[in-house]
C-alpha cells in the first residue's frame, strides 16, 4: 500500500477494535483486578485459561491465541537464525537507536509522559527486551512458550492506555489523534525492524538480503499479533522505507519529554556499563546511530568519545572475519552475544520476570515486575535518522 498524507491521517484516528472493546468491558464491569491476578498465572502458550477469568477476557484470549494463518514458518526460522547470529548487534540497535527514535516523535514522548512511563525507564526497557527474547526462541509459537501470552497482554495494555487517557480527558484526540493509534503502532514496528537493520548497516555489520527480509518479516508477524492493521502495514522493506520516511517527516522534532526520556535512557545504560570511564560511550553511540541532528533535538551530550566510536564498524569487521573463517570462532562469538544480551536483560530486570498487566490507573507504560523497579548483501538506500 502506498501511503499518503490522507491515508496516514486516517490511521491516526484508528485504534484496535478488539482489544479496546475487551478492555472497556473489563473496566465497565470492575473486573480488571481479577483479570490481572489470574493472568499472572497464564504465562505460557497452551496453558489452560485460569478458572474465574472474566468471559470477555476468555473470548479475547481464544480469538488471539494463534499466529496469523499466513505465517511462513521457514521465513520465521530464517529470522530466528538471523537473530542468533546478530543478537548483540540487534540489542545494541534496539537500545541506542530504536528507543531514542521513538522519543523523536513528540506525540509519542508526550504519551509516555502522560502514562508516567518517564518514571520507570528500566521497566520499559526490560519489558521490551524480554518481549524480543521471547520472540526469537525456537519454540516461540509452540505450547509452553512465553511469546504468545506476552503479545496478548501487551495488546491489552496498549488498549488500557487508550481507555485511561480518553476517559480521564488527559489526551487531546482532536489535535493528537487516538493514543497509540495505528499510525504510531506501524511507526513503532518500523523502529524495531527497519531502523534496526539501518543501524546494523551503520555499525558495519554485513547483512544478506535474505536475512534482512526475514527479520523484517518476523516483525510483521509481531505487528499482526499486536493488533496492527494488516491492510495498512508495509509488506516489504521498500514499502517500509517510504512509510517511515513519511512518518518521520510528518512528526520528528524536539520536545521536552523526548529530551527527558533520552536522558533517562542514557543514565540507565551508564549504570549497566562497568565503572565510569566508559559512561560517555553510551551518549556517543546514541549520537552515532541516530545522527547529529536527531541527537541535538534529544539533547544527547557531545563527548570526547564521539570520534572514537566511529571505529566500531572496523572492530566489528575484524570480529566478522574471525567468524567467517573459523567455525569455533563463530560459535564463541554467538555464545558471547547471547551472554551479553542475557547480562543486559538481567541488569535491567534484576533477574525478575516482567508481567504485562492492565494498569488500573496510569502508573507506568509497560509491565509490572515482581518487585520495585530500578530507576545478498542488503544495503539501505539511505539512513533515515542521520543528519
Amino acid at each position: 500500500m502506498l501511503h499518503t498524507e490522507t491515508s496516514m491521517n486516517a490511521l491516526r484516528e484508528s485504534g484496535d477494535a478488539l482489544a479496546d472493546a475487551t478492555v472497556a468491558t473489563l473496566f465497565e464491569r470492575g473486573e480488571t483486578g481479577t483479570f490481572n491476578t489470574l493472568m499472572r498465572f497464564f504465562s505460557t502458550a497452551g496453558s489452560p485459561v485460569p478458572d474465574g477469568l472474566p468471559d470477555v477476557a476468555r473470548e479475547y484470549l481464544e480469538a488471539t491465541q494463534a499466529p496469523p494463518s499466513w505465517v511462513d514458518w521457514d521465513e520465521m526460522e530464517r529470522a530466528r537464525l538471523f537473530f542468533v547470529d546478530n543478537n548483540v548487534h540487534i540489542a545494541t540497535a534496539l537500545s541506542f537507536a530504536s528507543m531514542p527514535a521513538c522519543y523523536l516523535v513528540p506525540r509519542v514522548a508526550k504519551l509516555l509522559s502522560a502514562t508516567h512511563g518517564l518514571d520507570y525507564p528500566s521497566t520499559r526497557m526490560a519489558a521490551t527486551g524480554q518481549f524480543t527474547v521471547y520472540l526469537m526462541q525456537p519454540d516461540a509459537f509452540e505450547a509452553g512458550s512465553r511469546f504468545v501470552p506476552a503479545a496478548q497482554k501487551v495488546r491489552l495494555l496498549h488498549a488500557s492506555i487508550r481507555h485511561h487517557l480518553r476517559r480521564e480527558g488527559r489526551w487531546d484526540t482532536g489535535a493528537l489523534g487516538v493514543p497509540i493509534c495505528q499510525e504510531d503502532m506501524i511507526g513503532g514496528q518500523m523502529f524495531f525492524s527497519l531502523l534496526v537493520l539501518d543501524s546494523l548497516h551503520r555499525l558495519g555489520i554485513h547483512l544478506t538480503e535474505e536475512g534482512a527480509d526475514a527479520y523484517f518479516y518476523a516483525w510483521r508477524v509481531v505487528g499482526a499479533m499486536l493488533g496492527v492493521d494488516q491492510e495498512a502495514v508495509p509488506k516489504s522493506l521498500a514499502e517500509a522505507r517510504r512509510f517511515l520516511d513519511l512518518y518521520m517527516v510528518r512528526y520528528m522534532g524536539p520536545s521536552p519529554e523526548g529530551a527527558r526520556l533520552t536522558r533517562q535512557l542514557i543514565d540507565l545504560y551508564e549504570e549497566v556499563v562497568p565503572g565510569t570511564l566508559l559512561d560517555p560511550v553510551v551518549s556517543a553511540l546514541v549520537r552515532y546511530l541516530i545522527g547529529d541532528t536527531s541527537a541535538d533535538w534529544l539533547e544527547v551530550p557531545r563527548t570526547p568519545w564521539d570520534t572514537a566510536v566511529k571505529a566500531v564498524p572496523r572492530l566489528l569487521g575484524v570480529l566478522e572475519t574471525i567468524e567467517d573463517r573459523s567455525p569455533l570462532g563463530a560459535w564463541a562469538l554467538d555464545r558471547l552475544g547471547h551472554l551479553t544480551t542475557v547480562f543486559e536483560l538481567s541488569s535491567l530486570t534484576r533477574g525478575r520476570v516482567m508481567h504485562y498487566a492492565i494498569p488500573e490507573q496510569l502508573r507506568k507504560e509497560y509491565g509490572v515486575p515482581d518487585g520495585p523497579p530500578r530507576t545478498r548483501r542488503w544495503t539501505p538506500p539511505s539512513a533515515t535518522f542521520t543528519g
